[in-house]
């Protein structure tokens, strides 16, 4: 994976490659599928959080048997996840698990128009979409969650969408993601962005699809395949 660009990170984890060869196949059922992608994501979040955040000391804190102890904290505290609906929902328990903390979970709805190929955005749950001067930053890290990355201009448009928002860091956590998508979201956010994926596809069909990809991840996890 050379050719990609700096702020992009594949996995080689064996475990995480074997759960992704099973999640290509056509006859893995809805059931596995929904455990696949929460499984590869806890596998992937763990490797993208272990870079992304650090630790602080805290305050003092006592053990079951009386003896006192320095807590650890992870930083930054300022946390948001964004799935993009609806394939991205597959992915925020594991995230969830992983963080110390509870975090905000804010949803973004964007379609790929199967004419252009282009993002168009439908529903925006982010408070406060543009962050005023006064107000303090809508998110230190901001995590977007979703499945498949093709085209690349669903990611892209999705990152824009935060960086306007307000957030100062963005990870993209992607189970699967066509070289050339991967490639354009990567050098059309360089600074401040870093792209988490399982797997990457060299080949996009005409329509857009990786090949030979997982097929449409929202149908198989919602069990609405031939809708």
């Amino acid at each position: 994976m050379s050719s990609l660009p700096p702020n992009v990170h594949v996995s080689t984890h064996p475990c995480l490659l074997a759960k992704l060869s099973q999640l290509r196949s056509k006859t893995t059922s809805a059931r596995d599928v929904k455990t696949l992608i929460h499984e590869i994501s806890l596998l992937l979040g763990s490797e993208a959080l272990a870079k992304a955040m650090t630790t602080a000391p805290g305050p003092q804190g006592e053990t079951p048997l009386g003896f006192t102890y320095e807590t650890t904290t992870a930083t930054p505290g300022n946390i948001s996840l964004i799935p993009i609906l609806r394939s991205g929902l597959g992915m925020v328990e594991a995230i969830q698990t992983i963080l110390p903390q509870p975090v905000p979970v804010h949803h973004l709805g964007l379609f790929r128009d199967p004419i252009a190929l282009a993002p168009v955005e439908y529903y925006n749950n982010l408070p406060n979409h543009l962050v005023s001067p006064t107000q303090e930053t809508a998110s230190d890290l901001a995590i977007i969650l979703d499945p498949i990355i093709a085209t690349g201009g669903t990611c892209a448009a999705a990152i824009q969408t935060l960086i306007e928002w307000g957030a100062k860091r963005v990870i993209v956590l992607s189970v699967l993601g066509a070289a050339q998508g991967v490639k354009k979201v990567a050098e059309e956010w360089p600074e401040g962005t870093e792209i988490w994926l399982a797997g990457v596809d060299q080949e996009l069909t005409q329509g857009g699809m990786l090949k030979p990809g997982l097929g449409d991840v929202g149908d198989r996890l919602f069990l609405t395949i031939g809708k």
